[in-house]
């Protein structure tokens, strides 16, 4: 039987079967938001080839999967674009708000979106795109993160100062805790007991005791905490920001500053597997890549104009760099990073996927 993904994948199989690459793919697509294509870039991992681009209304800025479903969140027309990932066709969109600012899906699967425009969160039905619950907030929000078990979030309100925390199930805000301005990204430890909030302003971070808000210690770091990216058991976690070319690496469990590492040029977006800290240096144009376990640099890799955003594969076969200002995905296979003389990592391949990606999302099929 000839399926509709055979198809679709006919011409590209083809071409790739003309060379030889090692490595088995991943059974899946990147879906990658080109925010000025206004599109969704669907790039098949199993050879490695652009197989649609699927037009949006709006600028995309974020994507997240949930088999066998993908989202894109359009900010600025407060919309969720919904696509089927099997056969890469879109099915319908939802306007949850005049303006929005982020989305995350919940452990059970419940689609949470962050608003502006009112000043709210919103929680999405899974089999109709509607809205299902509403929370209103006191501020204007910048960033958010939901806990393990589904139960809170935890919402930065930027300039004000304030993060707070929202119980999910009851529907309502607590009061905010002030901080220090501006915050930017809040994140929840693995184990949902503790709140991890970036101090833009102090260049620390900030822990909090999660549900009750209170405020365990601040944390001085040598860089300005615009990135933050955990290993992939969440044992440690790994900031990047200005003020120096370094990682900050925190112990969220001991709530204490590991070290700092130098991570090349202007350290940027990150990625980490169990083993390997991806990071981005685009004055460079490269990766610079950190083994977690010895924390030093074994290799950088060459991926394209200003790259912006990592991601892994869910096998951990492949990291996948989006370069902004070169309109392609770089990717590296983790098999062949070596600790050599030379610190060079060979680069897999280069797809090109549209105008300034900024996110993407891996969704098996």
């Amino acid at each position: 039987m000839i399926t509709r993904r055979a198809l679709l994948l006919a011409p590209a199989a083809a071409l790739a079967g003309c060379r030889r690459r090692k490595g088995t793919g991943f059974e899946g697509y990147a879906f990658v938001a080109n925010q000025e294509g206004q599109a969704l870039a669907a790039v098949d991992l199993t050879t490695f080839t652009l197989a649609r681009h699927i037009r949006l209304e709006g600028r995309p800025s974020a994507v997240v999967a949930r088999e066998p479903a993908v989202y894109a969140l359009t900010p600025e027309t407060g919309t969720v674009h919904e696509i089927s990932a099997p056969d890469l066709a879109f099915r319908r969109r939802s306007k949850v708000a005049r303006s929005a600012v982020s989305m995350r899906l919940a452990p059970g699967g419940a689609l949470w979106v962050l608003c502006r425009e009112p000043r709210q969160l919103v929680r999405l039905r899974p089999d109709t795109l509607g809205v299902a619950a509403q929370i209103r907030l006191p501020l204007e929000p910048v960033d958010f993160d939901l806990s393990p078990d589904g139960e809170w979030a935890a919402v930065s309100f930027g300039e004000s100062g304030a993060v707070a925390l929202a119980h999910l199930t009851q529907g309502r805000c607590q009061a905010p805790v002030s901080l220090g301005q501006p915050l930017g990204a809040a994140r929840f430890r693995f184990d949902g007991k503790l709140l991890l909030v970036a101090n833009m302003g102090e260049r620390r971070l900030s822990i909090l005791e999660a549900p009750t808000g209170r405020l365990l210690v601040h944390l001085p770091l040598a860089v300005r905490p615009e990135n933050l990216c955990f290993k992939s058991d969440g044992g440690q976690l790994f900031i990047t920001g200005a003020g120096m070319d370094a990682v900050a690496i925190v112990y969220p469990y001991s709530t204490e500053i590991a070290e700092t590492v130098l991570a090349g040029k202007t350290p940027g977006a990150m990625a980490a597997s169990g083993s390997y800290l991806f990071v981005a240096n685009p004055p460079t144009r490269d990766v610079t890549i950190l083994d977690i376990e010895t924390r030093r640099a074994i290799a950088v890799a060459a991926v394209g104009d200003d790259p912006g955003f990592i991601t892994l594969t869910p096998d951990e076969q492949y990291a996948l760099v989006l370069n902004r200002r070169s309109g392609d995905m770089a990717v590296i296979r983790l098999a062949t990073i070596t600790a050599t003389r030379a610190r060079s990592a060979p680069l897999f391949t280069m797809i090109p996927v549209g105008s300034q990606p900024v996110s993407a999302a891996v969704c098996g099929v």
